[in-house]
């Protein structure tokens, strides 16, 4: 159950740095999440599942860096492709940056994942562990079953609107 913890813990750090991404740059879209009612973004966790799994494999701090920067972008890429062909929408689209693969990645943010995934294999997930250690065996399965349920919903209604806007059922209509 441990990489359940780290991939909600990870989705839920990924949607707090979106957020602060977005009001950083001042961008229209403020609101990160990519599911109905968890505030996660799954391409975060599963990056960041990546990097903790590469991670002990590296001899290095650069092999870290590198193999950490590729899983991050792969699941990037896998994740981008799903939500576009899979579901029909779009949560990010680099096909303005030079050097983008089809709007999905683009180098510059690679760069961004590869300077991440050193923070994360060395300064954040010793913490993450730790923290994961403490969380009661029990609450794995509800855990899994309210990720599960949130992850069929926010995946029906995304393809049957094709718009991530359905994800904003909070916001005044």
């Amino acid at each position: 159950m441990r990489w359940l913890w780290y991939f909600i813990i990870y989705s839920f750090a990924g949607f707090l740095l979106e957020v602060a991404f977005a009001r950083a740059i001042r961008h229209p879209k403020r609101d990160r999440k990519c599911l109905l009612l968890l505030p996660l973004c799954p391409v975060y966790g599963l990056g960041a599942c990546l990097i903790v799994w590469l991670a002990p494999m590296a001899r290095s701090p650069l092999w870290v860096a590198l193999a950490g920067g590729l899983a991050a972008t792969g699941a990037e890429l896998l994740m981008g492709a799903f939500y576009r062909f899979a579901l029909g929408v779009e949560f990010w689209n680099y096909s303005g940056f030079p050097g983008s693969l089809d709007g999905l990645v683009c180098p510059v943010f690679s760069v961004c994942w590869t300077v991440l995934a050193l923070a994360l294999a060395y300064l954040v997930h010793p913490l993450v562990r730790s923290l994961v250690g403490l969380i009661p065996a029990w609450l794995g399965p509800p855990a899994l079953i309210v990720l599960g349920a949130d992850v069929l919903v926010s995946c029906a209604a995304l393809r049957l609107t094709g718009t991530t806007e359905v994800l904003k059922w909070y916001a005044p209509q």
